[in-house]
């Protein structure tokens, strides 16, 4: 499990927390104070330091319309999608290599861009899934579609995903785990105060607004919307709470296929399996085991139409981001206004460079390094970390409520951390990945086949400790306890308005 270590960055929280808009004021060495910018001298700091420390900052940082809260991970995020927006608009203007990271990027950029085009295609980009599902003549047909939607990046009934074994760092194994619903877990669906059951009507709601803009009248999509809401409240009830999810032991359930054909009675799972592309599988860690008994019981029992609309409903809902904007309108009053309170919707620049991050991102991270992050700032940063855990062994080796036994075995474990910093040294090869301006949809779809069929293409091979579990760009760090790695990518070191040469040492450290 990677843990964030939001606290270890520490440059990037100084940096953050003191930008403002204003000018700073320029310290000894010619170079902005950026901490000096973030102060409001009209505070005494006896009597508030933090409104003294932070006062002009928060006074010149309003939590914007499109979002739902903002602080230091904000304003770095904001000059990151800054650095990568004009990255995604230079490759798109290139003239790049038919199959290059730079064509892919400019690619996807260029149509995701596009809004006049995704309105023109409409849903053709998903009318062979939707048809796919409409041609199911009974519930024996399911477990085919399912297994076909999968790769593509839909989770319906099942969540299969490919991990190293958490009693075993060295394998790779299969996880299932509880999946399906559409509202962000079970207590939506059953707990009784009011804003949940506010969410729970403008749910059906939302789903029934999604099937009429498949073209479905008003009666047809409010039935299938019910249908879709009483499939989901049997998942649900069979799906454990939050804080049963936190115990590793109990989520951690290994079968064989044997085990997992016999607690879902008719369910063949190595045909299933074999459908997703799975062909290799003996074992499978089970999470929840009463969820997959339910899933088998509604595979039985549920009518056919039943499943075509919750079926539909999946494909849709994963896919609305990429089609018209009738569609992302509509999903964004539910998933954004309703449930997290955005009172407007992000640009779509940014949304489109989320799905390229999703989809492509160890290419966009070689863009991103190759112009904001020199291999002199990646020294800079090895050497930092070196020193901090130089520092840190000193500390352990002074500090009095330590035996000396146990100093020996902390200064191991820290010596032996492997620390990443800045950028892989291995990327990942998108050469078999077709990206082209044809729609949006296309390509998330097909990089999400292309993400899957990476991810399951690691069963029965060890595990690559060189892989990183975040590309550069991404704006946080995180220590993995079973590789005892800490990870911390380029962007944890971007400071806002200013270029890596113009960060001083005092601040970055």
């Amino acid at each position: 499990m990677n843990k964030n270590l939001w606290a270890l960055p520490l440059l990037a929280a100084l940096a953050t927390a003191c930008h403002s808009n204003s000018t700073a004021t320029a310290g000894a060495d010619g170079k902005p104070d950026l901490l000096y910018a973030a102060l409001d001298t009209t505070v005494a700091p006896g009597d508030d330091f933090f409104s003294y420390a932070n006062g002009t900052w928060i006074k010149n940082h309003p939590i914007p319309a499109s979002e739902s809260n903002s602080g230091i991970g904000i304003e770095v995020q904001k000059e990151v999608y800054g650095r990568l927006r004009q990255t995604s608009i230079d490759a798109a203007k290139a003239t790049a290599t038919a199959g290059s990271n730079q064509q892919k990027i400019g690619d996807f950029w260029a149509v995701g861009i596009d809004s006049l085009k995704a309105d023109k295609l409409g849903t053709t980009p998903i009318k062979p899934e939707l048809d796919r599902i409409a041609a199911m003549k009974t519930a024996a047909d399911v477990p085919g579609v399912i297994a076909h939607e999968i790769p593509l990046g839909v989770r319906p009934l099942i969540g299969p995903r490919v991990s190293q074994d958490d009693k075993n760092s060295d394998k790779m194994a299969l996880y299932l785990h509880q999946s399906g619903l559409g509202l962000p877990n079970r207590d939506y669906y059953f707990n009784t105060d009011t804003r949940t059951k506010n969410i729970r009507r403008a749910y059906v709601r939302h789903v029934a607004n999604t099937f009429k803009l498949l073209g479905q009248d008003s009666t047809t999509a409010n039935a299938n919307a019910a249908r879709v809401m009483a499939l989901e409240t049997t998942l649900a009830k069979s799906s454990r709470k939050l804080e049963a999810l936190r115990d590793p032991y109990k989520n951690y359930n290994k079968m064989t296929v044997a085990q997992l054909n016999k607690l879902t009675p008719g369910l063949d799972w190595k045909t299933w399996f074999g459908q997703m592309g799975a062909t290799n599988v003996d074992t499978v860690i089970v999470g929840q085991p009463e969820f997959y008994q339910t899933v088998g019981q509604l595979l039985k029992t549920k009518p056919v139409e039943d499943w075509k609309a919750y079926l539909t409903w999946n494909i849709t809902r994963e896919f609305a981001p990429t089609l018209s904007q009738p569609f992302v309108d509509e999903r964004f009053r539910f998933y954004g206004t309703t449930l997290r309170g955005a009172k407007a919707i992000r640009p779509r620049w940014k949304r489109v460079l989320d799905m390229e991050e999703d989809a492509l991102g160890d290419a966009l991270g070689q863009l991103f390094v190759k112009e904001y992050f020199k291999p002199e700032a990646k020294a800079r940063y090895d050497t930092l970390v070196k020193n901090v855990v130089s520092s840190f062994a000193q500390h352990i080796q002074n500090v009095d409520w330590m035996s000396a036994p146990t100093k020996i075995v902390a200064l191991d474990k820290l010596h032996k951390i492997t620390p990443k910093v800045g950028y892989p040294n291995k990327w990942k090869d998108y050469s078999n990945l077709t990206i082209d301006r044809s729609s949006l949809t296309a390509n998330v779809m097909r990089a999400n086949q292309w993400q899957y069929n990476y991810q399951l293409n690691k069963l029965g091979k060890p595990v690559d400790r060189t892989e990183w579990g975040m590309t550069p760009q991404t704006y946080n760090a995180y220590y993995n306890p079973s590789n005892n790695e800490i990870v911390l990518p380029a962007a944890a070191f971007a400071v806002p308005t200013l270029l890596d040469a113009d960060a001083d040492d005092a601040l970055v450290y």
